[in-house]
């Protein structure tokens, strides 16, 4: 990858690697960083520096029953400098959401922190949150501190 390895990189099994690697490049716009066609798989890099693999299924690393859709109790959050391409893309391929496109504001340590996310699943249904920082802010109403228990 150009930009080194990932401490942490998801390998996803897919039921059709073309498919996959069509919505991955085309709609969420990774590009290939290297590629093993008598594996099928691929290792994908965004220009902002996100990594994911793809590998069709085979049978080994399966450790339960793999039914539709895939990776049921995992979402992937995968954040972007701007989602607005994504969006687009997604509207031009009519690629259904999920969830949102919405703003959120969730509480981290004593301030909040905003984003923009959509959810949606790729092509074996696998779950993406993927989102853009709108920034920092005071909570509007501070948390009341109470030795009562």
């Amino acid at each position: 990858p150009k930009t080194g390895w990932a401490k942490i990189v998801t390998e996803l099994h897919v039921t059709d690697l073309e498919v996959s690697l069509a919505f991955w490049k085309d709609i969420i716009g990774f590009e290939i960083a290297y590629r093993r066609e008598a594996e099928k798989f691929v290792y994908l890099e965004h220009p902002e520096g996100q990594q994911i693999m793809l590998c069709q299924r085979h049978g080994r690393f399966e450790t339960g029953p793999m039914q539709p859709p895939l990776g049921q109790g995992a979402m992937f959050q995968i954040y972007f400098r701007d989602v607005g391409s994504i969006l687009a893309n997604l509207g031009a391929g009519n690629w259904p959401i999920y969830l949102g496109p919405r703003q959120v504001w969730r509480k981290t340590g004593d301030h909040e922190s905003g984003q923009q996310e959509v959810f949606v699943q790729d092509p074996d249904g696998y779950l993406l949150m993927l989102a853009q920082s709108i920034g920092e802010r005071t909570p509007a109403r501070p948390e009341i501190q109470s030795n009562v228990p």
